[in-house]
């Protein structure tokens, strides 16, 4: 493997996009429910930032950061929220995924009820689609290598 030398450059910007780049994606991510875009664009956008950073540094920094225990949790997390939303509809006895029902344990009307349901799907998604994406590029990097397998 070669030996990998700063660039200060391409270092410096990345330090001065990525953090806009995330924000950005947690703003598509709340918002996904008024206006297109949502968990799944602001899920591929916050990953994208994750791998913006490998290139800037190196996957050290990525994994630093993104531990892998933390990623397979947040992706287990991301699915227990969009399937636990839609069973919590199952049994106040509606269609799964009916937010409607919601304002049944939620002080709200029914129409607030349905947006905040959409809401919690699209942060679920985002979650999930974000440790994903994260999991598939540091498989491919790393050649599938995992944190603490033994060697």
């Amino acid at each position: 493997m070669k030996e990998r030398y700063p660039d200060v450059t391409i270092e410096t910007i990345c330090r001065l996009l990525i953090p806009p780049i995330q924000l950005f994606a947690l703003y598509v991510i709340a918002h996904g429910h008024y206006s297109p875009g949502g968990g799944f664009q602001g899920g591929c956008i916050l990953g994208a930032s994750f791998i913006m950073m490998f290139i800037a540094f190196d996957i050290g920094e990525v994994k630093r950061r993104m531990r892998e225990k933390l990623n397979t949790i947040l992706c287990a997390t991301g699915v227990l929220i969009y399937a636990g939303i839609g069973v919590i509809c199952l049994i106040l006895g509606a269609n799964y995924l009916d937010y409607g029902i919601l304002d049944r344990i939620l002080p709200v009307y029914t129409a607030k009820a349905r947006a905040l349901g959409s809401l919690g799907i699209e942060i679920g998604v985002g979650i999930a689609v974000t440790s994903v994406m994260i999991s598939i590029f540091l498989n491919i990097a790393t050649a599938g290598e995992h944190e603490g397998a033994p060697e």
